[in-house]
């Protein structure tokens, strides 16, 4: 049994090797690559992708972030597709192989097939001069110099450096398209995934009478009272035409004790925040988060375009209703 130490450089080295093949591939982001974007972009129909043993498990995740950021796609096992499944590919659909050797038997197997259903062939291996590579109408090449492993038998930078190009075309893809968090989230409508990116602001800020609001002529005091109420640690101070000018909070309320100010008779609108950040109710809860966090703040007041007064919220709000 090897010492702690001897495991940790085990690790270490499965990790070097990894990383380096992993940055190998920036020489292959050329034209293949760009030709294959170019023939997913135009594919009418789905990318079907392939590929066998642990490819396949590879081929599998790729074909599920495809479909997940506004490329359909679908994964089909290349044993059975020469069984029957290759019925599921139609003309308007674009191919993605994946085998390291390019050479696996059950993908040539099908190959004739997909040429003559006239449909394109992207192929991702780590043998440009393979049958595979010379029948794609696009080849990348995700070769490694070794497998992590020390035997190099067992398939590991090489599934690991496929698995990133099929990220680099998937996400690729997605900008090229403008895919948008609101088209994410679309196909993501389950989860907490689906509630941050779906919820707004509109949907989870206090609004009608649970808002804390004050004049901007009432007492010190008519503003505690109102913060104590409401309980979201601060109040907005509006004009007679209920446009905010202003907001009071924990913080304010601090600085002010400091200055021995009395609250029975000094006016809200000497020590609240003027300039104060609002925010619209049509923008997703989860960028409101991002407000919150990057400005170091816990609440935000939400407007209209007249900047009149709509609802309010807090970061505990956000936390219910699961954002973070």
């Amino acid at each position: 049994m090897g010492h702690d130490q001897d495991i940790q450089t085990l690790a270490l080295a499965v990790i070097h090797a990894e990383a380096q093949a992993v940055l190998a591939l920036v020489e292959q982001i050329n034209d293949q690559f760009v030709h294959a974007c170019r023939l997913m972009l135009a594919c009418k129909g789905r990318v079907v992708v392939t590929g066998m043993g642990k490819s396949g498990h590879i081929a599998g995740k790729i074909a599920a972030t495809l479909a997940s950021t506004g490329t359909p796609a679908f994964f089909v096992h290349p044993g059975e597709a020469s069984h029957g499944d290759l019925g599921m590919i139609t003309r308007q659909d674009v191919v993605l192989v994946l085998s390291n050797s390019g050479e696996t038997s059950e993908i040539l197997t099908i190959l004739p097939i997909i040429k003559r259903l006239g449909v394109p062939l992207i192929a991702m291996t780590g043998n440009p001069g393979s049958t595979l590579a010379k029948f794609a109408n696009a080849h990348i090449n995700v070769a490694v110099e070794q497998e992590a492993c020390p035997l190099g038998l067992a398939p590991t930078s090489s599934t690991t450096a496929a698995l990133v190009m099929g990220d680099a075309l998937a996400v690729s893809l997605l900008e090229t398209k403008g895919f948008t968090r609101d088209d994410f989230a679309l196909s993501h409508p389950g989860g907490s995934l689906g509630r941050r990116l779906l919820l707004k602001v509109g949907d989870v800020m206090h609004s009608g009478n649970e808002v804390p609001v004050v004049p901007e002529n009432a007492l010190i005091s008519r503003a505690l009272l109102e913060m104590t109420n409401k309980k979201l640690g601060m109040t907005a101070v509006v004009d007679a035409e209920q446009k905010v000018v202003g907001i009071f909070t924990d913080g304010d309320l601090r600085r002010m004790l400091e200055k021995s100010l009395d609250v029975h008779t000094t006016c809200i609108n000497q020590v609240m925040t003027r300039s104060c950040l609002t925010i619209n109710a049509d923008i997703l809860a989860a960028e409101a988060m991002q407000i919150m966090e990057q400005k170091k703040i816990n609440a935000l007041l939400v407007v209209d375009e007249a900047h009149n007064l709509l609802g309010a919220l807090n970061m505990h709000d956000l936390v219910r209703a699961g954002i973070v």
